[in-house]
C-alpha cells in the first residue's frame, strides 16, 4: 500500500476508486454519505493524482452519485440507481470508457460524464448469464441510446 501511495498515485492522471477501495487507500473504516465522499476525494487528491473520480455505487439511495475532484472543483455525476445483481466489471468498464474519451481529446469532466452515461446503460441492460453476478452489457450504449 505504501508503494502504491508514494510511487504510483502521484503519477496518475485520474484514479477511480469505489468506496471500499477509497477506505483502504485512506486507512478509514467507512464512508457513509456524500459529505464524507467529498472529504475522502480531497484526501485522495493529496496523494497526487490530478483527478479523483470517487464512485458511489456502494452507497445507498435512489441515485448513484460519483464525485469528480481536481483539487479545486467538486463535480457530482448522478444517475438513477439500477436494481440488478449483474454488475460484474463495472469499475473496469467505467475506467475503459473514460480512457477512450480522454484519448479522443475530451476534458476529464467530459470523459467522466460520458463514462457515467456508458456504464449506466451497460448496467441497465446487463446480461443475466450463468448463476451468479452477470456482466455489464458493453453494447448497450450503442444499442439503446440512439
Amino acid at each position: 500500500m505504501e508503494a502504491l501511495q508514494q510511487d504510483l498515485l502521484p503519477l496518475a492522471y485520474m484514479i477511480t476508486p469505489n468506496i471500499p477501495e477509497a477506505c483502504r487507500l485512506l486507512g478509514i473504516d467507512q464512508i457513509r454519505n456524500e459529505a464524507e465522499m467529498q472529504e475522502a476525494a480531497k484526501r485522495l487528491h493529496e496523494l497526487g493524482p490530478a483527478y479523483i473520480l470517487l464512485k458511489g455505487g456502494h452507497m445507498q439511495g435512489e441515485r448513484s452519485v460519483d464525485i469528480l475532484y481536481d483539487g479545486r472543483n467538486m463535480e457530482l455525476l448522478e444517475a438513477p440507481r439500477i436494481d440488478t445483481p449483474h454488475t460484474h466489471g463495472t469499475g473496469c468498464t467505467l475506467s475503459a470508457a473514460i480512457t477512450a474519451e480522454l484519448a479522443k481529446g475530451r476534458s476529464a469532466l467530459e470523459a467522466a460524464a460520458a463514462g457515467k452515461e456508458y456504464i449506466t446503460a451497460a448496467i441497465r441492460h446487463a446480461l443475466a448469464i450463468g448463476g451468479g453476478i452477470g456482466p455489464t452489457n458493453h453494447a448497450a450504449y450503442r444499442l439503446y441510446n440512439n
